[in-house]
């Protein structure tokens, strides 16, 4: 009885405002979306730099993966909805922006100093070596589809001078045709591979640190502006 009169005297305070049960119950309006395409324009694209990423990890000790990632790299692709196989995508990374979870790191010093971890990924020659390789790069030699939206991407990756074939398990995401009413031409892919550090000649951390680094690919890429275009 008691709940019954409480329920009562909400409804008749709602009233007094003006405001019906209904109306406050009423859904928002939903938020407007991009008009979502399978297939984009085809085209040159360049990658989208702020809905990027490259991140990597490698088993330390046989017991977690360590991860890290590039914070500056570029992307060109050129692309063909209608016949993967004529995609093409190089990649420019630049080793000097690994980006590790713990850069400031105590040192063996008695004292307690701290290391920049960062820059001694990037610069020490047992790791990437960036004052003599300033870059690392892959371009791409073929695509084989293997589904309705994934596909085998075979290219050459360049690292410490050494040029290896590597596969990377892709998957296309989508493409946006239109956006909030204006066109756009925008695709975004998911990738994954694995690559041995010891076939482009880097020994940090070895034996503790495994051999197999697992790669992971997160890239939208924007519609180039034609050739001529103003900026």
């Amino acid at each position: 009885m008691r709940s019954l009169i409480i329920a009562v005297a909400a409804l008749t305070a709602l009233g007094a405002c003006g405001q019906k049960p209904a109306e406050l119950a009423a859904p928002a309006p939903p938020a407007l979306s991009p008009t979502l395409q399978t297939e984009a324009p085809a085209g040159a694209y360049k990658l989208d730099v702020t809905h990027a990423s490259i991140t990597w990890k490698v088993m330390h000790l046989g017991l977690a993966n360590y991860t890290a990632r590039f914070a500056k790299w570029d992307a060109d692709l050129s692309f063909d909805p209608t016949d993967p196989s004529k995609n093409t995508v190089s990649v420019t990374i630049d080793p000097k922006s690994v980006r590790t979870d713990y850069p400031f790191a105590k040192t063996k010093d008695p004292q307690g100093k701290t290391e920049d971890f960062d820059k001694k990924v990037a610069t020490d020659p047992t790791y990437f070596n960036a004052a003599k390789f300033p870059a690392i790069t892959f371009k791409s030699t073929g695509v084989e589809r293997t589904g309705e939206k994934t596909a085998k991407v075979t290219g050459d990756l360049t690292m410490l001078g050494v040029t290896k074939p590597v596969i990377i398990d892709a998957t296309f995401n989508g493409g946006v045709k239109e956006l909030f009413g204006q066109p756009i031409g925008a695709v975004g892919f998911s990738g994954v591979t694995t690559v041995k550090r010891s076939e482009f000649g880097f020994t940090a951390g070895a034996p503790y640190v495994a051999d197999e680094v697992q790669v992971l690919i997160e890239a939208e890429f924007h519609q180039a502006p034609p050739a001529g275009a103003a900026k």
